[in-house]
């Protein structure tokens, strides 16, 4: 089998791609995991926009380990996994920051009226810095 791990732009460029990701966040036991939107630049760190209240906001703190998975579901299969640390975690009282990942995932127009719909109040911004990087893709496979 030929190799089929992604380059380091392949999987920046793909990550940076609109995909659900499934973000895995410890818990003591079996880790809590759940699909999310989420923001990337090539380069750059990940960042999530959630409620402080919610399950998943009570169980991150700065240094908190995570996982997050990003995948295409039609053929050629292909995703990029990162294990991270969660570098800040800050009130989130921008809503730019909430519109540009309404946009991201639900378009220019669907994404404002989400954005427009959607309180501040609670919500934090957690940065994620990609410590570890795995990736595959299908399509390089021979044969």
């Amino acid at each position: 089998m030929s190799q089929i791990n992604m380059t380091k732009d392949e999987r920046e460029q793909f990550l940076a791609g609109v995909h659900v990701g499934v973000l895995s966040i410890p818990t003591g036991g079996a880790p809590l995991s759940a699909p999310i939107w989420y923001g990337y630049e090539p380069g750059g760190d990940l960042h999530v926009v959630i409620e402080a209240k919610s399950r998943k906001g009570g169980l991150l703190n700065e240094g908190t380990q995570v996982s997050l998975v990003a995948q295409q579901e039609a053929m050629p299969y292909k995703y990029v996994t990162i294990e991270g640390t969660v570098t800040d975690l800050s009130p989130c009282h921008d809503a730019g920051a909430v519109l540009a990942l309404a946009q991201r995932y639900l378009g220019e127009e669907m994404g404002r009226e989400y954005a427009d719909s959607t309180p501040l109040d609670g919500s934090v911004r957690v940065t994620i810095r990609a410590d570890r990087w795995l990736s595959v893709d299908y399509g390089k496979a021979s044969g």
